[in-house]
């Protein structure tokens, strides 16, 4: 165990290397972000195999010894058959006295296009006002490189490693992860069989400044609604028949009422109790009502209290519509009657629902609305997807570890913060490996991931390769 003086006279050492090495850092960001790495576009494939390349050969540059596992191809709706891109599996160090972390993250990133609205060229990393703005700046390429940046200032200052490092990183995430389980479950008695602890960088502080540890996420359970089955003219049958929009219309307006609770019987009823313990984390949680009104480009809120907010985002479900297939929705009018309407909405579930469960409700629930209607057009309800909520203890060391590392370089403890939305990953990571999963993001809740203009601001970059490093050197100190 390292004696604290000398422990800091060599993060010391350390956060002087980042600090003098900031340019190279933001010039490998700029290089990254410039691979148009876009999962959800078929034509951008070859980009996203290209970044699969780059990361691999960043990764061998560091010393690691790296595997690019093939996933084979997958076939999209329309029949094209694409290839998915590899999965890199690489390791650095191999000593059995230390600690093994592995590192998850994706360098995939979500579509932009300059007229989308963004105010520089999303694939071109551009600093403004201390801010380096473009897609997959905080999503995911900027803390992937942050981590790789960490463990090459140990390389570079010749210092021993403190850790061994795995790193998973991916090119589907945005598009699902597809293939992803399968091979963790393969690799688990090989590859993962010396892991001690699993870290995903690859979400937000809750606030613009504050550092946070994320302990949980919300499942995702999405539905699909169909009604009807032919195109009919409004004139010639409009006011004789059951027209199935209306049937889709009352079904979907049956779901949630004005205050955003969700009307399906019982769907509350396993919902976890809220513990003491949380509750406190609720109130030091630093959480500005306005500062996320305005992230979020939205004029009120339901709710009024940030622990009212906190809750309804963490601990309760929720329940979206997002949209209707079939429906005219182009300019202009068109008297169609439409036939085959299909409804979309998600519940974001919580622990300790049961997806089996949570389906049998909204399909007793649907069906009784629809049966009252008395209408002859056909209803049927399915769940295309689910992904089950995750939550990890936030007493485990690994948390314990992480919370001392960021005291030391931001100067003040983290939140604890749990997701909104859907982590898939941590809960597979979590299932498969059975070790702990942490989920430790080093970008600000401004960042924009996903949207027009994202960023990672510098200071969040280089700060967050420093609390990489010094969150190293804490986790060594537990062995």
């Amino acid at each position: 165990v390292m004696s604290s003086s000398s422990s800091s006279a060599l993060e010391m050492e350390i956060f002087q290397y980042i600090d003098e090495h900031q340019s190279d850092f933001i010039k490998d960001l700029k290089e990254w972000v410039a691979v148009e790495s876009d999962s959800v576009q078929p034509h951008l494939r070859k980009e996203v195999i290209q970044m699969m390349v780059l990361a691999a050969d960043r990764l061998a540059a560091l010393g690691a010894t790296v595997n690019l596992v093939n996933l084979g191809s997958h076939q999209l709706p329309d029949g094209q058959v694409l290839p998915l891109p590899s999965v890199i599996l690489g390791e650095v160090g191999k000593d059995p006295q230390n600690p093994t972390v592995c590192f998850y993250g994706h360098v995939d990133v979500q579509p932009a296009k300059k007229e989308d609205g963004w105010s520089t060229d999303p694939y071109t990393l551009t600093e403004i006002d201390g801010n380096l703005y473009g897609r997959g700046a905080t999503d995911n390429k900027g803390p992937v490189l942050a981590w790789i940046n960490a463990v090459e200032t140990f390389r570079a200052l010749k210092l021993a490693m403190p850790v061994n490092f795995k790193f998973v990183i991916e090119g589907m995430e945005e598009a699902g992860s597809l293939g992803l389980e399968t091979l963790l479950e393969e690799e688990n008695q090989s590859f993962f069989s010396d892991v001690d602890y699993t870290v995903i960088s690859d979400n937000l502080w809750l606030s613009n400044k504050k550092p946070a540890l994320t302990y949980g996420s919300r499942g995702n359970a999405c539905f699909c609604v169909e009604c009807g089955n032919k195109d009919l003219h409004s004139g010639t049958f409009g006011g004789i028949i059951h027209e199935p929009l209306l049937d889709l219309i009352a079904l979907l307006d049956s779901l949630v009422d004005s205050t955003g609770r969700i009307q399906i019987p019982g769907i509350y009823d396993s919902v976890a109790a809220l513990t003491e313990e949380e509750r406190k984390l609720y109130e030091t949680i630093e959480f500005d009502l306005e500062e996320h009104r305005n992230n979020c480009g939205v004029k009120q809120f339901l709710y009024g209290t940030k622990e009212e907010i906190l809750l309804h985002l963490w601990h309760y479900p929720s329940l979206s519509i997002h949209g209707i297939e079939g429906a005219f929705n182009e300019p202009g009018i068109k008297t169609v009657i439409p036939a085959k309407v299909i409804g979309k909405f998600s519940i974001r579930q919580v622990p300790h629902m049961d997806l089996s469960v949570v389906k049998q409700q909204v399909v007793e629930h649907l069906e009784g609305v629809f049966s009252k209607r008395n209408s002859p057009n056909k209803l049927k309800v399915s769940m295309p997807l689910g992904a089950k909520p995750w939550l990890a203890d936030v007493n485990d060391l690994l948390y314990k570890a992480a919370k001392r590392a960021i005291k030391t370089v931001f100067g003040e403890d983290p939140d604890f913060i749990r997701d909104g939305s859907t982590i898939p990953v941590a809960r597979m990571f979590q299932t498969i490996t059975q070790k702990s999963v942490m989920m430790l993001p080093i970008g600000a809740a401004d960042d924009g991931e996903h949207s027009q203009n994202e960023k990672i601001s510098r200071h969040n970059y280089i700060e967050g390769t420093k609390l990489f490093a010094a969150f190293f050197l804490e986790i060594s100190k537990l062995h």
